[in-house]
């Protein structure tokens, strides 16, 4: 018991391999459990389960991600195993408020209007968090933090990183923790490598080769069914931001341009990031109805029924990876690096240190904020692990203190959809776990091979991001709001447009509407933000 939980404790990080990390582990820190028992729908809520505590618990309210992950037979985001184990266990009772993941900015801003926010708000999104507390719906916390907390008091002062994530207008609003690598990183590419294989071709390395290889995709019968059936780029949620960062941009980024803030959108190489997303479209490398693949399913079944050659998705394709394999048993789905443009080779998108941001309505009251800093303390003292791998014995076991999935569809369904749960996590992966942590079964194992080389492309290639997080003004985050959608409109004009509509017109539409909506003037407060703040920026 004491090696496994030590391994997770920050202090311990210089143990480099899994097999040191278990010898390392005598000093018996309380740091992360996995050995709770994972509760069954009838033991989950029992009394014994339950931390001694004065008098009843608190209930809390929290938001919850719904990305309809979990199956009809675990129950609802709201009621399942791991909400019974976390209200069994935990120091406070925890009522989840399940939003849908595309639509949780909106909601939450209705809720917040309607005074129906829960207690506790979290965001991956700083700017977000920053509008509510210029808003006054979230309530600085140092003191509470000071008042209340133990293990995330200690943590803080382990991670001074996290601070400047969760300081607004000087004073803490949220908590967080620090995001592992394998939660930095975030996006990635993916080809078949049978089809290269197929046609003598070699991975692309810049965006020229990228579209020639394309090209052989849809032209050169790359599946062997003689017919003119193959798609050669799909995509996530993810490939508008994967093109643009070809060309060192992002549509809702800030650079700094001979030491002046500049809106990525409105830059010079943004029109580059435009003739190649226009380019792919106008040669059929993409699918056409992607405008109205909202949720990409149909990228998905075209991937996952051997129909497409590259997908530009997450670095993390377990899922699409299987369903491959099912389908077209001889698919050899390999990662690929980024491909260069004139502008050099950048990294795909990757995240800040801090992970969730968890903030405290300031409609709580402070007898419920102290069993809520409490929970908090919980989750990243124990809680966590449970939500990332579940039981132990049942849905993994420990090989050299590294938790190694027993089943793999049987993880799928009963744990996958957990870690959303756990707002605050020690969780630190190094790539050459995963053959160690996938399930031992020949297509798990073949994939682990993959989704190592995978992090460790994606971790290698550093993305430009020019400052640590963007201005949050309220006359920033305004105007980017409300220039969202009308890009949106214009880039998506230029795209399906033809002869008729070229990337420089869209770029001059794009210029016109920034200026229109008061983008001098939002430039002008950015740079004195900046000048205030740079210190902390980088």
């Amino acid at each position: 018991m004491k090696k496994m939980i030590a391994i997770w404790k920050p202090t311990l990080a210089t143990c480099l391999t899994i097999y040191v990390l278990a010898a390392c582990s005598s000093n018996g820190s309380t740091t992360g459990t996995a050995s709770s028992p994972a509760p069954s729908a009838a033991t989950s809520a029992s009394a014994s389960a339950a931390p001694a505590t004065v008098g009843p618990k608190k209930e809390i309210s929290i938001t919850m991600m719904d990305r309809g992950q979990v199956a009809t037979e675990e129950g609802s985001y709201e009621n399942n195993r791991w909400t019974k184990w976390i209200n069994a266990n935990s120091p406070a009772t925890l009522n989840w408020v399940p939003v849908a993941r595309n639509q949780y900015q909106a909601k939450l801003n209705t809720l917040v209007a309607s005074g129906t926010a829960p207690d506790l708000i979290w965001e991956f999104d700083r700017n977000y968090l920053a509008q509510l507390a210029n808003q006054g719906a979230i309530q600085p916390i140092d003191s509470y933090i000071e008042k209340y907390s133990t293990t995330y008091k200690k943590y803080l002062q382990e991670h001074p990183e996290l601070k400047s994530a969760t300081t607004i207008n000087g004073k803490m609003y949220a908590l967080t923790s620090s995001r592992s690598p394998d939660a930095i990183v975030n996006h990635g590419i993916w080809i078949r490598q049978d089809w290269l294989d197929k046609l003598n071709l070699k991975a692309p390395t810049t965006v020229e080769e990228l579209i020639e290889v394309a090209k052989k995709f849809k032209d050169a019968d790359p599946d062997g069914n003689g017919k003119a059936d193959t798609t050669p780029i799909v995509f996530n949620g993810n490939a508008v931001q994967i093109m643009r960062a070809f060309f060192f941009t992002n549509e809702n980024q800030w650079y700094l341009e001979e030491g002046k803030l500049k809106f990525g959108r409105t830059l010079d190489r943004y029109t580059d990031s435009l003739a190649f997303q226009k380019t792919l479209f106008d040669q059929g490398l993409i699918d056409k109805e992607y405008i109205t693949d909202n949720n990409f399913q149909r990228a998905r079944q075209m991937w996952t029924t051997g129909k497409a050659g590259i997908y530009f998705g997450s670095w993390n394709m377990s899922t699409e990876y299987a369903d491959l394999m099912k389908n077209v048993p001889d698919a050899k789905m390999v990662p690929m690096e980024p491909v260069s443009s004139k502008y050099g080779k950048n990294g795909l998108y990757q995240e800040l240190p801090a992970n969730v941001l968890v903030a405290f309505n300031s409609k709580m009251k402070e007898d419920k904020i102290e069993s809520a800093v409490k929970f908090m303390d919980w989750m990243l003292d124990k809680g966590w692990f449970t939500m990332r791998f579940g039981e132990e014995n049942t849905h993994h076991k420990l090989i050299n203190g590294v938790p190694q999935k027993i089943d793999a569809d049987k993880f799928r369904k009963e744990v996958s959809y957990a870690n959303e749960y756990a707002v605050l996590s020690q969780w630190q992966v190094k790539p050459e776990w995963f053959p160690i942590m996938e399930a031992q079964d020949a297509v798990s194992q073949a994939y682990a091979k993959q989704k190592t080389a995978s992090l460790e492309i994606n971790m290698k290639n550093k993305y430009r991001r020019d400052i640590a997080f963007s201005p949050d003004l309220p006359e920033v985050s305004q105007l980017i709001a409300t220039f969202h959608p009308i890009a949106v409109q214009i880039e998506t004009k230029i795209m399906t447009g033809g002869s008729s509509a070229t990337p420089q017109q869209g770029m001059e539409e794009l210029r016109k509407e920034w200026k229109r909506l008061g983008g001098d003037n939002v430039e002008k407060l950015a740079q004195e933000w900046y000048e205030k703040n740079k210190d902390s920026l980088k």
